[in-house]
Protein backbone atom coordinates (compact mmCIF):
# COMPACT_ATOMS: atom_id res chain seq x y z
CA UNK A 1 0.00 0.00 0.00
CA UNK A 2 1.03 3.67 -0.62
CA UNK A 3 0.86 3.78 3.32
CA UNK A 4 4.19 1.61 3.70
CA UNK A 5 6.17 3.35 0.93
CA UNK A 6 5.37 6.54 2.65
CA UNK A 7 6.75 5.12 6.28
CA UNK A 8 9.25 3.76 4.99
CA UNK A 9 10.67 6.80 3.85
CA UNK A 10 9.78 8.52 6.93
CA UNK A 11 8.04 11.23 5.32
CA UNK A 12 5.92 12.00 8.37
CA UNK A 13 4.25 15.21 6.99
CA UNK A 14 2.66 13.12 4.23
CA UNK A 15 1.49 10.78 6.44
CA UNK A 16 0.01 13.35 8.64
CA UNK A 17 -1.95 14.58 5.43
CA UNK A 18 -3.14 11.01 4.65
CA UNK A 19 -4.83 11.04 8.00
CA UNK A 20 -5.93 14.12 7.88
CA UNK A 21 -7.83 13.39 4.45
CA UNK A 22 -8.87 10.11 6.25
CA UNK A 23 -10.68 11.87 9.40
CA UNK A 24 -11.63 14.61 6.79
CA UNK A 25 -13.75 11.63 5.04
CA UNK A 26 -17.89 12.36 5.98
CA UNK A 27 -18.14 8.24 6.97
CA UNK A 28 -15.24 8.49 9.29
CA UNK A 29 -16.59 12.26 10.86
CA UNK A 30 -19.67 10.14 11.98
CA UNK A 31 -18.12 7.73 14.11
CA UNK A 32 -16.44 9.38 16.52
CA UNK A 33 -14.19 6.35 17.30
CA UNK A 34 -13.25 6.59 14.40
CA UNK A 35 -12.36 9.94 13.97
CA UNK A 36 -11.19 10.77 17.63
CA UNK A 37 -8.25 7.72 16.23
CA UNK A 38 -7.57 9.66 13.05
CA UNK A 39 -7.01 12.82 14.50
CA UNK A 40 -4.73 11.28 17.20
CA UNK A 41 -2.27 9.85 14.62
CA UNK A 42 -2.71 13.41 12.52
CA UNK A 43 -1.32 15.37 16.16
CA UNK A 44 1.17 12.69 16.65
CA UNK A 45 2.48 12.58 12.82
CA UNK A 46 2.73 16.22 12.58
CA UNK A 47 4.88 16.39 15.60
CA UNK A 48 7.14 13.15 14.48
CA UNK A 49 7.62 16.45 11.39
CA UNK A 50 10.87 18.06 11.33
CA UNK A 51 10.11 22.12 11.95
CA UNK A 52 9.66 24.01 9.05
CA UNK A 53 7.36 26.42 7.44
CA UNK A 54 4.58 24.08 6.41
CA UNK A 55 4.80 22.04 9.44
CA UNK A 56 4.68 25.19 11.30
CA UNK A 57 1.42 26.44 9.35
CA UNK A 58 -0.26 22.71 9.83
CA UNK A 59 0.58 22.37 13.80
CA UNK A 60 -1.39 25.91 13.95
CA UNK A 61 -4.53 24.87 11.62
CA UNK A 62 -4.73 21.14 13.59
CA UNK A 63 -4.42 23.13 16.97
CA UNK A 64 -7.36 25.37 15.69
CA UNK A 65 -9.80 21.88 15.46
CA UNK A 66 -12.34 22.27 18.15
CA UNK A 67 -12.64 18.61 17.77
CA UNK A 68 -9.27 18.13 19.76
CA UNK A 69 -11.11 19.14 22.84
CA UNK A 70 -12.73 15.85 22.99
CA UNK A 71 -9.15 14.01 23.09
CA UNK A 72 -7.94 16.43 25.57
CA UNK A 73 -4.53 14.94 26.07
CA UNK A 74 -3.65 14.75 22.61
CA UNK A 75 -4.17 18.95 22.39
CA UNK A 76 -1.92 19.40 25.54
CA UNK A 77 0.56 17.30 24.21
CA UNK A 78 0.48 19.33 20.95
CA UNK A 79 0.13 22.58 22.73
CA UNK A 80 3.43 21.72 24.26
CA UNK A 81 5.23 22.29 20.63
CA UNK A 82 3.57 25.53 20.07
CA UNK A 83 4.46 27.24 23.37
CA UNK A 84 7.70 29.00 23.30
CA UNK A 85 9.41 27.05 26.25
CA UNK A 86 11.99 24.55 27.17
CA UNK A 87 10.78 21.05 27.32
CA UNK A 88 11.86 18.23 29.24
CA UNK A 89 12.19 14.81 27.61
CA UNK A 90 11.75 12.79 31.26
CA UNK A 91 8.60 14.97 32.29
CA UNK A 92 7.07 14.91 28.80
CA UNK A 93 7.37 10.91 28.82
CA UNK A 94 5.91 10.95 32.42
CA UNK A 95 3.02 13.15 31.16
CA UNK A 96 2.20 11.42 28.10
CA UNK A 97 3.81 8.30 27.51
CA UNK A 98 1.54 5.95 28.77
CA UNK A 99 -1.35 7.73 27.23
CA UNK A 100 0.47 7.71 23.53
CA UNK A 101 1.80 4.18 24.04
CA UNK A 102 -0.65 2.09 25.96
CA UNK A 103 -4.00 4.41 25.36
CA UNK A 104 -6.53 4.66 29.09
CA UNK A 105 -9.79 2.68 28.90
CA UNK A 106 -12.04 6.00 27.08
CA UNK A 107 -9.10 6.37 24.84
CA UNK A 108 -7.48 3.55 22.87
CA UNK A 109 -3.75 4.22 21.91
CA UNK A 110 -2.86 4.76 18.02
CA UNK A 111 -0.41 2.20 16.45
CA UNK A 112 2.21 5.31 16.28
CA UNK A 113 4.39 4.40 19.44
CA UNK A 114 4.20 0.50 19.43
CA UNK A 115 6.24 -1.03 21.63
CA UNK A 116 7.96 -2.91 18.05
CA UNK A 117 10.77 -1.81 15.81
CA UNK A 118 8.79 0.92 13.88
CA UNK A 119 7.45 1.98 17.28
CA UNK A 120 10.03 2.53 18.97
CA UNK A 121 11.94 4.18 16.24
CA UNK A 122 9.25 6.93 16.02
CA UNK A 123 9.23 7.25 19.49
CA UNK A 124 13.32 8.04 19.03
CA UNK A 125 12.08 10.31 16.54
CA UNK A 126 9.80 12.12 18.95
CA UNK A 127 12.73 12.70 21.47
CA UNK A 128 14.97 13.96 18.88
CA UNK A 129 12.22 16.60 18.01
CA UNK A 130 11.79 17.85 21.59
CA UNK A 131 15.42 18.33 21.11
CA UNK A 132 15.70 20.33 18.15
CA UNK A 133 12.23 22.45 19.69
CA UNK A 134 14.25 23.09 22.72
CA UNK A 135 17.14 24.50 20.39
CA UNK A 136 14.99 26.20 18.31
CA UNK A 137 13.80 27.98 21.75
CA UNK A 138 17.19 28.91 22.93
CA UNK A 139 18.30 30.13 19.23
CA UNK A 140 15.09 32.90 19.81
CA UNK A 141 15.93 33.81 23.23
CA UNK A 142 19.60 33.62 23.76
CA UNK A 143 22.20 35.59 21.83
CA UNK A 144 25.06 32.97 23.19
CA UNK A 145 25.30 30.01 25.13
CA UNK A 146 28.01 28.07 26.38
CA UNK A 147 27.73 24.46 24.77
CA UNK A 148 28.33 23.17 28.60
CA UNK A 149 24.99 24.73 29.62
CA UNK A 150 23.21 24.08 26.22
CA UNK A 151 23.77 20.38 26.74
CA UNK A 152 22.66 20.35 30.50
CA UNK A 153 19.52 22.22 29.43
CA UNK A 154 19.06 19.52 26.47
CA UNK A 155 20.25 16.41 28.82
CA UNK A 156 22.60 15.39 26.19
CA UNK A 157 26.53 15.13 25.84
CA UNK A 158 28.24 17.72 24.35
CA UNK A 159 28.56 15.65 21.65
CA UNK A 160 25.10 14.71 20.86
CA UNK A 161 24.32 18.75 21.33
CA UNK A 162 26.66 19.74 18.90
CA UNK A 163 25.48 17.13 16.40
CA UNK A 164 22.06 18.22 16.62
CA UNK A 165 22.71 21.88 16.55
CA UNK A 166 24.69 21.37 13.31
CA UNK A 167 21.99 19.64 11.73
CA UNK A 168 19.74 22.60 12.36
CA UNK A 169 22.31 24.88 11.13
CA UNK A 170 23.02 23.11 8.10
CA UNK A 171 19.52 22.66 7.18
CA UNK A 172 19.24 26.55 7.42
CA UNK A 173 16.42 26.02 10.77
CA UNK A 174 18.40 28.32 12.54
CA UNK A 175 21.43 30.57 12.65
CA UNK A 176 24.39 29.59 15.19
CA UNK A 177 28.30 30.18 14.79
CA UNK A 178 30.29 27.65 17.41
CA UNK A 179 33.38 28.70 18.90
CA UNK A 180 35.41 25.44 19.28
CA UNK A 181 37.86 27.04 21.81
CA UNK A 182 35.93 29.13 23.85
CA UNK A 183 33.28 26.64 23.94
CA UNK A 184 30.84 29.13 23.02
CA UNK A 185 27.46 29.22 20.71
CA UNK A 186 27.14 32.37 19.00
CA UNK A 187 23.39 32.70 17.77
CA UNK A 188 23.13 36.41 16.62
CA UNK A 189 23.57 36.71 12.86
CA UNK A 190 26.49 38.72 11.80
CA UNK A 191 25.28 42.18 10.48
CA UNK A 192 24.86 43.41 6.80
CA UNK A 193 28.01 45.37 6.43
CA UNK A 194 25.66 48.22 5.34
CA UNK A 195 23.39 48.20 8.25
CA UNK A 196 26.54 48.41 10.04
CA UNK A 197 27.68 51.53 8.64
CA UNK A 198 24.05 53.26 9.01
CA UNK A 199 24.21 51.97 12.51
CA UNK A 200 27.61 53.85 12.82
CA UNK A 201 26.52 56.74 10.89
CA UNK A 202 23.27 57.21 13.18
CA UNK A 203 25.48 56.72 16.39
CA UNK A 204 27.77 59.40 15.53
CA UNK A 205 25.14 61.69 14.57
CA UNK A 206 23.72 61.22 18.41
CA UNK A 207 26.68 61.76 19.61
CA UNK A 208 27.32 64.74 17.76
CA UNK A 209 23.77 65.87 18.83
CA UNK A 210 24.48 65.27 22.59
CA UNK A 211 28.13 67.22 22.21
CA UNK A 212 26.13 69.76 20.21
CA UNK A 213 23.95 70.36 23.29
CA UNK A 214 26.39 69.79 26.10
CA UNK A 215 28.49 72.59 24.66
CA UNK A 216 25.18 74.69 24.34
CA UNK A 217 24.47 73.93 28.16
CA UNK A 218 28.15 74.03 29.26
CA UNK A 219 27.76 78.14 27.35
CA UNK A 220 24.24 78.66 28.85
CA UNK A 221 25.93 78.03 32.44
CA UNK A 222 28.88 80.14 31.96
CA UNK A 223 26.26 83.00 30.69
CA UNK A 224 24.76 82.51 33.75
CA UNK A 225 27.69 82.33 36.22
CA UNK A 226 28.90 85.86 34.71
CA UNK A 227 25.52 87.58 34.95
CA UNK A 228 25.62 87.16 38.76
Amino acid sequence: SDDSVDLHEGSYLSICKHYRAIYDTPCILEDSSKWQQALKSVVLYVVLSPYDNEQSDLVHRISADKKLEEIPKYKDFLKQFTTMELMRWSSLVEDYGKELREGSPDSPATDVFTYNEEGEKRWQDLKNRVVEHNIRIMAKYYTRITMKRMAGLLDLSIDESEEFLSNLVVNKTIYAKVDRLAGIINFQRPKDPNDLLNDWSHKLNSLMSLVNKTTHLIAKEEMIHNLQ
